[in-house]
């Protein structure tokens, strides 16, 4: 007697089974992503409206130093209770950053708002990945990979789309907008978080790990604040800056500040690629506005660009694999940064002295640079990955 079997289907991250999780998990780091792209669009506009251009800075750096607070935090907490109840909480506190932004009456309580966001973003992100967790070991790769192409779609149309909303009703529309996305994911979300477990026995996690991370934070936001004082005040920058560094080396794996060979340099050069280019991105919106007379519309088309380009060099390297090897793709990759990011700040200093460039040439140099992230960026996550995959691994913040 001879029995047969049918082959069983295979499981993909668009099964009925992890369809609902995996387009929830999608949209909910698309609409964070929609939203870093739109704010960066429009920040010049609500700056000058609320008369804050001196704060423009701060206003970026608040939620990215707050975003690492939201991490650990998260990362602990969802060692001990399993990750339901922080990523509930994470969403609560990014939703009401995005509310008290939109209803801001200045620039300092837009500032607060901001703060709210970014511990909200970065406990998200941690309390996502943990969830990722749940999928079939088989699946982790893909579902960890759709969390980077999630950023295409809101680099092609966010700008763009932030721009028109701003030009339409109000940039306060643009923060106020994505809350309501926020609760269309979460909705999708509730059936994948009411199948997760809580742990049944707690990971202890020291709470001096979250206590460095705030100072940390608090530390780069004065650093912000007195940096290019001077006299007495410019001893508190240099104070700040020192207890950044040694924070640091609370946080990061040891060896990382110096730069030791093997996991500890792969994450300094992680943060300090994401460093040189997001601080450019901070301000390519602003330069393209105020120096060249741009709209906001047509200022946005440089990071729909670069998201193409980013992601496209993205694609190439990982299609050529092996043949190049990874210290290859980090020489080209962060000398296309450089060449790029340098390019960008002559043109700015060029305008300055009255050579009156090309905003296309500005706008050029900062999407070489964006090719350059993408070729060499995806390469340092190789051998981050061979981490232990529970939350206080992923909580580790990125530079």
């Amino acid at each position: 007697m001879t029995t047969s079997t049918t082959p069983q289907p295979r499981e993909r991250i668009l099964s009925p089974a992890y369809a609902g999780t995996t387009i929830a998990m999608f949209g909910l780091i698309a609409f964070a992503a929609f939203e870093a792209m739109a704010v960066t669009t429009v920040m010049p506009t609500v700056a000058r409206d609320l008369g804050g251009l001196d704060l423009y800075a701060l206003a970026f750096a608040a939620p990215l130093a707050s975003g690492v607070v939201g991490m650990v935090a998260a990362g602990m907490w969802s060692d001990r209770t399993g990750p339901v109840v922080p990523l509930l909480a994470s969403l609560a506190l990014f939703s009401a950053g995005l509310l008290v932004c939109g209803l801001a009456p200045s620039m300092e309580v837009l500032l607060a708002g901001r703060v709210l966001q970014g511990l909200g973003s970065g406990a998200m992100i941690v309390g996502l990945y943990v969830v990722g967790l749940v999928f079939p070991a088989t699946l982790r790769p893909a579902v960890f990979a759709s969390f980077a192409a999630a950023w295409v779609l809101p680099a092609l149309f966010g700008p763009a789309l932030a721009a028109f909303v701003a030009d339409v009703w109000s940039w306060r529309w643009v923060f106020l907008g994505t809350v309501v996305l926020v609760v269309v994911a979460l909705v999708l979300l509730t059936p994948a978080l009411r199948g997760l477990e809580p742990h049944a026995e707690g990971v202890s996690t020291p709470a001096v790990r979250l206590w460095w991370a705030l100072l940390g934070a608090v530390a780069v936001l004065v650093l912000e604040l007195v940096g290019s004082a001077r006299g007495v005040a410019a001893l508190g920058a240099l104070a700040a800056l020192a207890v950044v560094w040694v924070s640091l080396g609370r946080l990061l794996p040891a060896g990382s500040r110096t730069l030791r060979r093997g996991l500890p340099a792969v994450i300094a050069t992680r943060g300090l690629l994401a460093a040189t280019f997001f601080c450019a991105e901070a301000y390519i919106v602003y330069v393209l506005q105020e120096r060249w007379g741009l709209s906001p519309g047509r200022a946005g088309i440089a990071l729909t660009c670069v998201g193409v380009v980013w992601a496209s060099a993205s694609q190439v390297q990982s299609r050529l694999g092996r043949r190049v090897s990874h210290t290859r793709a980090m020489v080209v990759g962060t000398s296309l940064v450089l060449v790029g990011l340098t390019a960008l700040a002559a043109n700015v200093l060029a305008y300055d002295a009255g050579a009156r460039p090309s905003a296309v040439l500005p706008a050029a140099a900062y999407v070489l640079a964006g090719a350059g992230m993408g070729f060499a960026y995806p390469r340092t996550g190789w051998r981050c990955s061979r981490r232990r995959p529970t939350a206080t691994a992923a909580s580790t913040p990125p530079p």
